[in-house]
């Protein structure tokens, strides 16, 4: 008994280890988007690797796939499904600039990891009293959704306009490169592992420790798609940032009112000079489409690349007030992921100073 419970136990430092991990996050400085962006096609196979190796949701559904599959032409089947699935939406969904907010489609991703291990464990014929549905048609499906997924982290790189196609092949190529790398490690465990006695009680084991994950991951997801869908009616006053962001009710008299461009398939910063405890209204709103923004501020003397994120979201307009707790620049970051200019109206009142690029002032 106890031998059997030393692969819970396993699991157990690994979904702990889970919970430590980010959900997402953009994360990059201007440095890094330009090495991103000098690097070619070379740095998005290796980004599109890494993505996939620390893809927690995406490598826990291939670990179900092929859980307890023997034979190599029904590994190559299926996970050519998969495959084939994802990179569609990827390809599809990164040209044609099409975006699902990602905690809705991390939660579905999260839903994918459940329903392989239920099928696994046999749940279809044992809870429900039916036969599952055709395997290889529910990952191919599967694998489309997971595409949308891959496509959402896809489009918040720095993405070259005049090189798309290519960018997006080169990222996809690094996909698979990562998941054969995770796959081969994984069949070899899971080969040897087969052998042993106890290889039903792992079996068991995993599956269901792949449905809670999946449960839980789909929980945490739902928890921030409701916390971005209700985003302008959300104040954030944690201990953690410091900060008192208040939507605004009253159009206040503005002291500056910017016009900003941010070009199609492109991104920009726009920033201001803060002392420390300094005090801040805005409201920006684009002329087209929802643009992905991120509201942050970045310590004077701080780590290059290092800044606090305020607020994330995809929407089209935003407004508050801001009271900082460093001395520094705050500002925004805007991905602008059209195929076509987003025109942003930016207007501004309070103690800062200006930085100015690439705007107009009326």
């Amino acid at each position: 008994m106890l031998s059997i419970l030393k692969p819970s136990k396993w699991f157990l430092a690994i979904f702990i280890t889970l919970l430590a991990l980010p959900v997402f996050g953009h994360g990059m400085s201007d440095a890094e988007k330009q090495l991103i962006i000098e690097g070619g096609n070379l740095r998005y196979i290796w980004i599109g690797a890494t993505h996939m190796l620390t893809g927690y949701d995406h490598l826990a559904f291939v670990f179900g796939i092929i859980f307890f599959l023997t034979k190599f032409k029904d590994i190559v089947k299926y996970i050519t499904a998969f495959t084939i699935g994802h990179s569609i939406t990827l390809i599809y969904a990164t040209f044609n600039a099409i975006q699902i907010n990602y905690f809705l489609i991390d939660a579905v991703i999260a839903l994918s990891v459940c329903y392989i291990a239920f099928h696994n464990l046999d749940g279809f014929k044992k809870h429900l009293n039916i036969n599952p549905p055709n395997m290889l048609a529910m990952i191919f499906g599967l694998g489309l959704i997971h595409g949308l997924g891959l496509s959402t982290r896809l489009q918040q790189l720095p993405l070259n306009p005049d090189d798309l196609l290519m960018n997006i092949i080169s990222f996809n190529i690094g996909i698979e490169v990562g998941q054969i790398a995770a796959l081969t490690v994984m069949l070899i465990l899971i080969a040897a592992f087969r052998k042993n006695h106890l290889f039903t009680s792992f079996s068991k084991v995993s599956n269901v420790f792949l449905i809670l994950v999946g449960a839980y991951l789909f929980l945490m997801q739902m928890h921030g798609y409701e916390h971005t869908a209700n985003a302008q009616e959300l104040a954030d006053n944690t201990d953690v940032k410091k900060i008192a962001l208040v939507k605004q009710t009253k159009e206040p008299a503005w002291k500056d009112t910017i016009t900003i461009t941010i070009p199609a398939r492109d991104d920009k910063e726009y920033k201001f000079q803060f002392l420390k405890s300094a005090s801040f209204d805005y409201a920006w709103k684009t002329d087209k489409e929802a643009l992905f923004f991120d509201f942050h501020g970045e310590p004077k003397g701080a780590e290059s690349g290092y800044f606090e994120s305020f607020e994330k979201n995809t929407l089209s307009q935003s407004s508050g007030s801001l009271t900082t707790t460093f001395e520094g620049t705050h500002g925004w970051y805007w991905k602008n992921t059209n195929p076509f200019p987003v025109v942003i109206t930016l207007q501004m009142r309070g103690e800062y100073q200006r930085l100015d690029l690439d705007s107009d002032t009326e």
